[in-house]
């Protein structure tokens, strides 16, 4: 179904620091079904992006191929985009990453783009610690052909055609931790204050930030009986802590106890409502984050949030020691330094 995007705005509209509204940073009107959990994630997206105040051409937007990498197409517009083959987004995201180490990588994938036919280039993403925020629109099925189970459906979840799932669910979230992810949160579609929050902070972070975002398909995993329609994933819901994003300006501390909450006054007069999880989670310890995990699942909860974060992450660049200028900057002269500079690494192997 499509629709018409009136280009009129408010002339009043609010603008960040750079003087942009809003609609300097939406897209193409979606095509998805309404009511699609991938379009609440654009537009958490667009919002987030808008509030960090990141001009538009400085991000690059990777997908693969479904329902979910369809949907750069519907955020920042005025942003640079490719749309890459089934499950290949990582490497594609790695080689420009390496091309041009300044801009901002958002990779948009789905559960059967990464847990079946991209596993592979997810895992090496995320061991190589590459620098970009990579978002899973997780619905546990392939909403492009006709709802198959995906690789992340969990067991005994009951498809549209009332047929339960056989195999074990592939959790994203722990199988990132388990290969060094720097960064680990997930959320769910319809929770808009926790998701901005989290996509705030994965982009902010040095290294491989991944954010697995449970988001209902409408038209094939909506039914009774599915573990990944919108009454499920509510009604079982368990979240590490409700935070907000503070961006590096004079410190602002807070000093409360576990289970408990406090508001605090950011620069701009806002406040922000602090919920601290229980003691069972430390956010920089994976052990932790992998325990609880597990430990939600065999509620039947699915825990959200931020779930694991090294501050003092190292990306890619740094481990191998890449140029510190963006490859697309470089002169003849550095790219082509001649024949002593080709002895000299030649020598340097022997």
């Amino acid at each position: 179904m499509s629709f018409f995007k009136p280009a009129f705005r408010h002339p009043e509209l609010p603008t960040n620091e750079l003087g942009f509204t809003k609609k300097n940073y939406e897209g193409s009107i979606s095509t998805l079904c309404a009511g699609c959990g991938h379009d609440s994630i654009s537009a958490a997206i667009v919002q987030s992006i808008f509030e960090l105040s990141i001009p538009p051409h400085n991000i690059a937007k990777m997908s693969g191929i479904g329902c979910s990498s369809k949907t750069p197409t519907y955020f920042l517009g005025n942003s640079h985009g490719f749309n890459s083959v089934h499950g290949r987004m990582p490497s594609v995201a790695t080689g420009a990453n390496m091309a041009n180490r300044e801009m901002i990588y958002v990779g948009v994938s789905g559960d059967g783009d990464t847990a079946s036919i991209g596993m592979g280039q997810f895992t090496h993403a995320v061991r190589r610690n590459l620098n970009m925020m990579y978002v899973v629109e997780n619905n546990g099925c392939y909403g492009l052909t006709k709802g198959q189970d995906s690789a992340t459906a969990d067991v005994g979840s009951i498809s549209k055609k009332g047929e339960p799932n056989p195999f074990e669910a592939i959790d994203l979230a722990s199988v990132a931790l388990q290969l060094g992810a720097t960064f680990v949160a997930r959320s769910f579609s319809g929770d808009k204050n926790q998701l901005i929050p989290l996509i705030k902070a994965a982009i902010s972070h040095r290294g491989f930030a991944l954010i697995d975002v449970i988001s209902p398909c409408v038209t094939f995993n909506n039914n009774p009986g599915s573990t990944k329609n919108y009454e499920h994933v509510r009604d079982h819901l368990a979240a590490t802590g409700t935070v907000d994003f503070v961006p590096m300006r004079e410190e602002i501390t807070a000093d409360y106890g576990a289970g408990t909450a406090q508001e605090v006054t950011l620069h701009d007069g806002s406040v922000v409502h602090l919920q601290k999880a229980d003691a069972d989670l430390n956010v920089n310890d994976r052990r932790s984050a992998l325990k609880l995990i597990k430990d939600y699942k065999a509620q039947d909860k699915i825990l959200t949030g931020l779930l694991y974060m090294d501050a003092d992450s190292q990306d890619c660049h740094e481990t191998i020691g890449t140029s510190k200028k963006a490859l697309r900057t470089l002169g003849e002269s550095e790219l082509c330094p001649g024949e002593k500079a080709l002895q000299a690494i030649n020598e340097s192997l022997r």
